[in-house]
């Protein structure tokens, strides 16, 4: 075999090898689980990435900035959601602020970030309608208006399809990440909030060639 070819063999192989050690990188079951049973999505042709997260967890918190990140940068192609967990009775009152104030068309960085600081940084006792309206009303939301919709039809129906929607899924903690209704990946799964988002862009790279 002379030099030239014997170089490139050892090309060819040391490419194959590094693509085998990319594909083989993460392992569902391990890094990540994939959903006997997928959940719906709304995102149409686009691969829908998810945070499942609560406003009063501390670990969803320090994941906020690097999620934002994230979805900074991501894909054309990708759809990125925040889905507010309701997984016990003291965490439904965020999870309806949440949706009533998406239907007001006033969930914006702003109230968004506003909820985070006072419940996961500063541990707030906003558990009722009336405090969190109370509170809100300082970011440009009436009171009235947020107290009538958190108890309307439209975000009961909500808070119901995203119980059903986390039940589905098998969360049980937070923050958690679902790719296109198929995966999750959590911190416990993946080894920590930056290898989350690791493993989220492996599924969308694997969801993208499946498509």
């Amino acid at each position: 075999m002379t030099k030239l070819l014997k170089v490139a063999v050892f090309l060819v192989l040391a490419v194959s090898l590094g693509a085998h050690a990319e594909t083989a990188q993460f392992e569902e079951g391990k890094q990540y689980i994939k959903l006997a049973t997928p959940v719906a999505t709304s995102s149409g042709d686009k691969i829908e990435v998810a945070e499942i997260f609560w406003y009063g967890c501390p670990h969803c918190y320090s994941f906020k900035p690097l999620v934002e990140k994230w979805a900074k940068n991501k894909p054309d192609d990708v759809d990125f959601k925040l889905i507010p967990a309701a997984l016990g009775r003291s965490w439904e009152p965020h999870a309806r602020a949440f949706f009533t104030l998406q239907a007001m068309d006033k969930l914006n960085s702003t109230t968004h970030d506003a909820l985070f600081d006072a419940l996961a940084r500063d541990h707030k006792p906003l558990n009722t309608p009336e405090a969190l309206a109370d509170f809100l009303s300082n970011y440009d939301v009436d009171k009235d208006a947020f107290i009538k919709t958190y108890n309307s039809f439209g975000v009961n129906a909500k808070i119901q399809q995203d119980q059903a929607l986390l039940r589905g899924a098998r969360v049980t903690g937070v923050p958690t990440m679902l790719v296109d209704g198929k995966y999750t990946v959590s911190a416990a799964t993946a080894g920590s909030h930056e290898k989350m988002l690791e493993v989220v862009d492996y599924l969308v790279k694997k969801e993208r060639a499946e498509k």
